[in-house]
């Protein structure tokens, strides 16, 4: 067991917990590796509602909501896709609190303008808008995921932490 990662989804399970909310994750890049750590967890079937692996683009559009137009676009590796993933993750779950991540794990897909380990990582709470991060994490495949998912759990406690 990875213990960092075990480490902060227990702390993130205990901070839903304390705040009443239920967790939704929309993941494509991480292919479902936040789930994993979060599931990790005795007892997190008490906040945390579900996740999507919306991998293909055809997924996000059908499990998401995420619109065809935005993908055409912007591309799926993007803020507007990330913030569409996070809002309908919201709206297909009974979750208080969605998170969503898209990037380019490598070792293809990079370009220019989004190299490898170009990561858009959005957080929504029901009823607000959305907010998203672009990160730029470094390494071979396996590094920029499990950097994406340290990302994601850190900063999903942080926003329980200003939710006191």
């Amino acid at each position: 067991m990875d213990e960092p990662l075990y480490e902060l989804s227990a702390a993130l399970g205990r901070k839903l917990e304390r705040l009443g909310w239920r967790l939704a994750l929309a993941e494509s890049c991480t292919g479902g590796a936040i789930a994993k750590a979060v599931t990790d967890v005795p007892g997190s079937s008490a906040w945390f509602d579900r996740g999507f692996i919306t991998y293909s683009n055809a997924a996000k559009v059908d499990m998401l909501d995420v619109s065809q137009a935005t993908l055409n676009a912007k591309g799926a590796v993007s803020e507007e896709t990330v913030l569409e993933m996070a809002e309908g993750a919201l709206a297909n779950s009974l979750a208080d609190l969605a998170l969503a991540v898209t990037g380019i794990a490598g070792p293809d897909g990079g370009t220019p303008e989004k190299p490898v380990g170009t990561v858009f990582v959005a957080w929504q709470l029901r009823g607000r808008p959305g907010y998203c991060v672009k990160q730029q994490f470094s390494g071979d495949r396996r590094a920029v995921r499990r950097q994406t998912v340290l990302f994601c759990l850190r900063q999903a406690c942080r926003l329980a932490d200003d939710e006191k």
